[in-house]
C-alpha cells in the first residue's frame, strides 16, 4: 500500500497526506458497495455515538473474524467547546491521514455532516505493550446538512431539580404535552433528556443481586462494592484494603491500571483478567476468570464502576471454569449468545464431520478409480482390449472364426537342461527378463501375445481386428525376439539365450474360455502347424510355413527356402528361413536410430521403414462377428490407411520410450 500510495503522489503531483485521506473516503465507498457499511451505521445514530463504538468493533468483531489482525484501537474524548478527541493507537505508522478521509467519509455518507479534521499531536508510548503509536485527531462539525422531511427542531429540556409534589406533576404535564403536540403535528424532536427519579428506589442488596458482576473502586483503585458472583469466584476482593490492580490487570485497552488512565479511555470496551496467584486454591488449573464491560465514572462518588460480564462463548468454556448459567443475570444476553453459539459450534462440527465424511468417501471413490484401473488394464493384458471391454461391460464374448491369421511359437533351446542344473528361481529370473522384452515387442509390432506355457511363448497376428498386414507383423517379431534374447544369459552356462521361432498362417477359430481365470484361445490346425514350424526349426532361425511365405514375398524380407522338411504329423512341406527384412535392428526392436531424435523424427523414420503397408479398411472384408470389435476400434479403423500406422505406430512408439 505504502508503494502504491507513493506511485500515485508521484504521477498526480500531490502530497501522501492528500492522496491517503482521499483513499480512506474511497475505502468507505467501497465498504458501502461491498455491503459493510451495516455495520458502520449500526454503531451510533449520529459521529459522535459511532465513534464511541468504533473501537468495540475493532477488538469485538474484526478480531474475532479475523484472528490474525492486530486491529488500531480507538478512543474518544468530549470537549466542553463540542470538539471531539479521536485517540488513534496503532502498529502501523502513516495511516492517520487514512483515518482522516475515512472519518471524513462516514460522516459525509451516513449523517451528511462535513467536519473539519486534523493531526493534534503523534507520539510513541513506551508503556504500550502494542499498538505504540498515539495518534490524537482534532474533529469539528463545520456544515450539518438536516435531510428534508424530517420535522422541525423541537428541543425541551427537562430538569429534576424540583422540591415539591406539585412541581413534580408540572413536570410530568409539560413532558406529555410536549411529547402530544409533537405527535398531533407529525414532527419527532431531534434531541431527548431523560427524566431521572429524585432517588434511587433500590437497595444495596438487590443492587448487587441484580447486577451480579460489577466492580465499583475508588481513585486508589480499592474496591468499595462487589457483585454476589465476583465475590463468590474471588472471594479475596472482599477483604477491606483490596485493591483492583492488586487481583486483575488490563487486556484492553493497552492502557497502565491507573485511574486518570482508564477516565481517558472510558469510552472503549474493557477487558479485564484475574492475576492465577489471586484465584482461589479451589479453582485449581483451570482458565483465568476474564470480565468484560463497561468503565462508568461516578462523580458524585468519586468513585468507578465497572459494569461487565464474564467473556465466554461456549458451554464448554462455561464448564471449564465451573460456572453455571445461573450465575449470569436473567436480563443479561450473555444466556442467548452462549447457546446460540453452543448450537452454532454443534452445527459447525457436523459440518466438519459431513465434509470429512465427504473427503473420505471421495478418497475411497479415487481408490476405487484407481483400482478399477488397475483391475482393467490387468483385464487388457490377459484378454484383447475389445474383448476385456465387453467383458467388462457385461456383455458375451461370442467365438469367432478368422479366415487367415499369422501364429507364432518360440521356445528356449535346452532348456530342460538349464531347469535341471539351475535353481527355480533363476531359471523364473531368466524367463521373466526374456519375457519382458517380448512383451514390449508386441506392442512395437502390434500383435497379440495369446500365452506363455513354461518357455513356450505365442503370439499372434490379425486377431481380434483383422489386419492385412499380420504376416509381416509377426515375422518382424520374430527377427526382433532373437535380436533381444541376445542381452539373456543363461543361467547354466552363462551364454547367450538361443531360441527356436516357428510361424505358419491361416484360419482359425478364437474365443474367451473360462469364467475365473478366462483366457482368450485359439484353436484349429494353424495353432498345430505353427507349432510345428517351431519345434523343426533351427536355433537363431525364423522357421516359416509357405502359406507365411506367400504372404511376406516382395515385402522387404529376404528369405531362404529349406526345402521340403519332414514335418511330424503333416508330412513333407516345404519351409523357409526368414535372413533379414527392410527394417533395420533399432526398428525391430523399437529404438531411435537417434538418441537427440524427436517423436517426430521417428515416426518419419518408422513409417517410410517399416513396411506394414496396405493395412486400411481390411476387416470389412473378413469373416468375424462385429461384436469383437468395439465401437472405438472400428472408428480407428476406418480411417485413412496412413492415419491407422500412424496412431499405432504413434502408441508403440511412446511406449518404447516412455
Amino acid at each position: 500500500m505504502e508503494k502504491m500510495i507513493m506511485a500515485a503522489s508521484r504521477i498526480l503531483g500531490l502530497d501522501d497526506s492528500t492522496v491517503l485521506q482521499q483513499y480512506g473516503e474511497y475505502f468507505i465507498d467501497f465498504c458501502m458497495e461491498a455491503g459493510y457499511d451495516s455495520i458502520l451505521r449500526a454503531l451510533g445514530g449520529n459521529l459522535q455515538d459511532m465513534l464511541d463504538n468504533l473501537d468495540y468493533m475493532h477488538y469485538g468483531y474484526l478480531t474475532i473474524t479475523y484472528t490474525e489482525m492486530n486491529a488500531p484501537s480507538f478512543q474518544v474524548e468530549r470537549r466542553q467547546d463540542g470538539e471531539i478527541l479521536l485517540h488513534y493507537y496503532t502498529d502501523r505508522k502513516g495511516y492517520a491521514d487514512m483515518v482522516i478521509g475515512q472519518v471524513r467519509g462516514c460522516a459525509k455518507k451516513f449523517f451528511n455532516t462535513e467536519i473539519d479534521m486534523k493531526i493534534v499531536s503523534q507520539r510513541y508510548e513506551e508503556d504500550r505493550s502494542a499498538k505504540r503509536e498515539h495518534i490524537v485527531l482534532s474533529i469539528k462539525e463545520t456544515v450539518c446538512k438536516r435531510a428534508k422531511g424530517r420535522g422541525r427542531k423541537i428541543k425541551r429540556r427537562f430538569t429534576n431539580e424540583t422540591n415539591s409534589t406539585g412541581d413534580a406533576r408540572l413536570l410530568a404535564m409539560d413532558r406529555w404535552s410536549s411529547i402530544r403536540d409533537a405527535v398531533m403535528d407529525g414532527c419527532v424532536p431531534e434531541t431527548f433528556d431523560a427524566v431521572y427519579p429524585e432517588q434511587l428506589l433500590m437497595d444495596s442488596k438487590t443492587f448487587c443481586e441484580i447486577l451480579p458482576f460489577h466492580i465499583m473502586f475508588d481513585e486508589e483503585l480499592h474496591v468499595k462494592q462487589l457483585g454476589t458472583v465476583v465475590q463468590k469466584y474471588l472471594p479475596a476482593v472482599r477483604f477491606p484494603g483490596a485493591r483492583m490492580d492488586f487481583f486483575f490487570h488490563i487486556l484492553h485497552p493497552e492502557i497502565p491500571f491507573y485511574i486518570e488512565h482508564i477516565r481517558t479511555s472510558i469510552s472503549s470496551q474493557f477487558i479485564l483478567e484475574t492475576r492465577r496467584e489471586k484465584m482461589p486454591s479451589s479453582w485449581g488449573g483451570r482458565p483465568t476468570l476474564i470480565l468484560r464491560g463497561q468503565m462508568i465514572w461516578l462523580s458524585q462518588h468519586q468513585c468507578m464502576v465497572f459494569m461487565c460480564s464474564p467473556k465466554v462463548t461456549s458451554l464448554a468454556e462455561l464448564e471449564e471454569m465451573n460456572m453455571h448459567l445461573s450465575d449470569i443475570a436473567l436480563h443479561d444476553v450473555l444466556r442467548d449468545f452462549v447457546l446460540l453459539n453452543q448450537q452454532r459450534q454443534a452445527e459447525a462440527e457436523l459440518s466438519k464431520q459431513l465434509e470429512m465424511k465427504k473427503e473420505e468417501l471421495r478418497g475411497m471413490s479415487d481408490a476405487l478409480k484407481a483400482m478399477q484401473k488397475k483391475t482393467e488394464k490387468l483385464l487388457e493384458t490377459m484378454l484383447p482390449r475389445p474383448v476385456a471391454e465387453q467383458l467388462r461391460d457385461g456383455k458375451k464374448v461370442e467365438a469367432a472364426s478368422y479366415d487367415e491369421v499369422t501364429i507364432l511359437f518360440s521356445d528356449v533351446v535346452t532348456f530342460t537342461n538349464i531347469c535341471s542344473e539351475c535353481k527355480p528361481t533363476q531359471v523364473v529370473t531368466m524367463l521373466n527378463e526374456m519375457y519382458m522384452r517380448f512383451d514390449r515387442l508386441t506392442t512395437v509390432h502390434d500383435v497379440y501375445k495369446v500365452e506363455t506355457i513354461g518357455d513356450a511363448y505365442m503370439v499372434t497376428g490379425g486377431l481380434p481386428i483383422p489386419t492385412r498386414t499380420h504376416a509381416e507383423r509377426v515375422v518382424n517379431m520374430g527377427l526382433a525376439m532373437h535380436l533381444a534374447v541376445a542381452n539373456v544369459k543363461s543361467p547354466a552356462t552363462g551364454k547367450i539365450l538361443q531360441i527356436r521361432v516357428g510361424i505358419h498362417s491361416g484360419p482359425t477359430v478364437a474365443g474367451v474360455v473360462g469364467e475365473k481365470m478366462p483366457r482368450y484361445c485359439l484353436f484349429g490346425d494353424t495353432v498345430n502347424t505353427a507349432s510345428r514350424m517351431e519345434s523343426h526349426g533351427i536355433p537363431g532361425k525364423v522357421h516359416i510355413s509357405m502359406k507365411t511365405y506367400k504372404l511376406i514375398k516382395r515385402r522387404g524380407f529376404v528369405c531362404a527356402s529349406r526345402g521340403p522338411t519332414e514335418i511330424k504329423g503333416k508330412g513333407l512341406m516345404n519351409t523357409y528361413f526368414v535372413e533379414s527384412s527392410a527394417a533395420t535392428d533399432n526398428q525391430l526392436l523399437g529404438l531411435p536410430t537417434d538418441s537427440t531424435a524427436d517423436v517426430a523424427q521417428i515416426e518419419e523414420e518408422h513409417l517410410l521403414r517399416m513396411h506394414y503397408t496396405d493395412d486400411n479398411d481390411y476387416c470389412s472384408t473378413q469373416n468375424f462377428p462385429s461384436s469383437v470389435i468395439s465401437n472405438g476400434e472400428k472408428m480407428g479403423h476406418q480411417q485413412t490407411p496412413i492415419h491407422g500406422r500412424i496412431r499405432r505406430s504413434i502408441q508403440s512408439k511412446l511406449c518404447t520410450i516412455l
